[in-house]
């Protein structure tokens, strides 16, 4: 791992990086999130009674979508030809969780042939999904909270595989 960051110039200002010189190369990210909910919204999710509809579906669809527009979300990210973009959204109830919390775990799994990592992406998707179930239930649980999004693993490319 390089010690430098490579979206800064040596005069210090922000870039994108030219990856032009790069080989094409399948590259994959997985990222999680979790959003966190009183144990009565969760059971309006999970027996479908949200009244904004299908809450978990939603977020899938929503993850997908932001994975394809995260270069126009993040400034300095490559916009990717995404090959595969997959949302889990799994109900997580009392008892199954160390600290007690229950809530909606979500994963996502990005991937693409390309010179540059997939791992915006999959975060992007990853916060956006969890964003999505806060919006569809906020009107019976202002107190819902996103947490813990980060990368669980990466691979392809000149680093290899990467897991937490």
């Amino acid at each position: 791992m390089s010690d430098q960051l490579t979206h800064i110039d040596e005069k210090g200002d922000v870039r994108m990086v030219d990856v032009s010189a790069k080989p094409d190369t399948e590259r994959v990210a997985v990222a999680e999130g979790f959003i966190s909910m009183k144990p009565e919204t969760l059971e309006l999710i999970a027996t479908g009674q949200a009244a904004k509809g299908d809450v978990l579906a939603c977020a899938r669809v929503a993850g997908v979508m932001a994975a394809k527009k995260t270069s126009d979300l993040i400034p300095m990210c490559h916009p990717l030809n995404i090959t595969k973009a997959k949302v889990e959204c799994t109900p997580v109830f009392a008892g199954q969780r160390e600290d007690g919390r229950v809530g909606i775990q979500v994963t996502t799994t990005c991937g693409v042939t390309g010179k540059t990592g997939i791992e915006m992406e999959a975060l992007t998707a990853a916060s956006v999904a969890c964003l999505t179930v806060y919006d569809m239930c906020k009107a019976v649980d202002r107190g819902m909270e996103i947490t813990a999004v980060r990368l669980l693993k990466k691979d392809g490319g000149k680093t290899g595989l990467w897991e937490r």
